[in-house]
């Protein structure tokens, strides 16, 4: 096993790994307190800067003294570039991959969904509260999260969906890479005591996740995210970890991005993953689902 146990040091806590991030869309979860997080030994937060950037506004949060003080939490918070979100307001496919089955089609607008304009600059798209036009870019979305004052925050990239070609996949890649370094030359400006992670890319393709690796590694960054298309199913994931965490620097940290389901779990901790964040459990707890050694999901009535 390449399973590894550490401690991430932040301004507001340390963080024991391998360990579950516990996701709150809009800075808060649904039915949890702080206090029955750290009893459930939950040490990190995450944040969608894409929900947060549309109510109540970055600027809000930051007069409120920042995400801590926004929320009442002394415990570290991480927060997304908002870029997934982004992406998943594109509509849905049949071929998506096990990163995007959480996009319903529910979540759309019109049959082309919210997703207007994807370019070198960055995303444009319409707001899901009033169709008010809203850019997003590497620059934008370091300024959003500065201001929301996470203690990890994460560079923009794209999200390809899985079926994609190879071609289109290996520019995606690259513009993800652009991306990342104009939002790393961002928050190196004004670093405030946050930790930047970069974003592994190249889906399920092995030469895209090793020239991604190569790239990011060479860059100051704190840690590294995994991202991208991880897969049809948690067979593929655990395929694409294999190959991919042996590549990664060993003294910094890394996280699985959006995956938090049981079986990739125990798949994915022996083969060093630090930490990861999914709905999952919080969702399914919210429904009545019990998760149980002898019995697997068990409906509460």
């Amino acid at each position: 096993s390449a399973a590894r146990v550490g401690r991430i040091h932040t301004p507001h806590g340390v963080i024991d790994t391998p360990g579950y991030v516990a996701v709150g869309t809009n800075a808060a979860l649904k039915s949890v307190s702080h206090r029955e997080l750290a009893a459930a030994g939950v040490d990190l937060m995450f944040a969608n800067t894409y929900h947060l950037t549309l109510q109540p506004g970055p600027e809000l949060v930051a007069a409120a003294g920042g995400l801590h003080g926004f929320i009442g939490r002394d415990g570290p918070i991480i927060t997304d570039s908002g870029g997934f979100q982004v992406f998943s307001l594109s509509r849905p496919s049949a071929e998506d991959g096990l990163e995007m089955k959480s996009r319903r089609p529910s979540k759309q607008k019109g049959d082309e969904g919210l997703l207007i304009r994807t370019n070198e600059h960055g995303v444009l798209f319409k707001s899901y509260r009033d169709g008010a036009h809203v850019a997003l870019t590497p620059e934008s979305s370091v300024e959003a999260q500065k201001l929301l004052g996470a203690d990890i925050i994460i560079p923009l990239d794209e999200l390809p969906p899985y079926h994609i070609d190879r071609d289109a996949l290996e520019r995606s890649v690259y513009m993800s890479h652009r991306w990342e370094a104009r939002s790393l030359q961002t928050h190196l400006a004004d670093v405030r005591q946050q930790a930047m992670y970069a974003v592994i890319h190249g889906g399920v393709d092995a030469d895209l996740r090793r020239m991604s690796v190569e790239y990011l590694s060479s860059l100051p960054f704190d840690g590294f995210a995994i991202g991208g298309s991880l897969g049809k199913d948690t067979a593929e994931l655990v395929a694409v970890l294999a190959f991919l965490m042996p590549l990664l620097p060993k003294d910094r940290p890394n996280h699985l991005l959006g995956i938090g389901d049981v079986g990739s779990i125990l798949g994915s901790i022996p083969l060093g993953i630090d930490t990861f964040d999914s709905t999952f459990p919080t969702r399914n707890a919210r429904h009545g689902q019990l998760l149980t050694r002898t019995r697997g999901g068990v409906q509460s009535s």
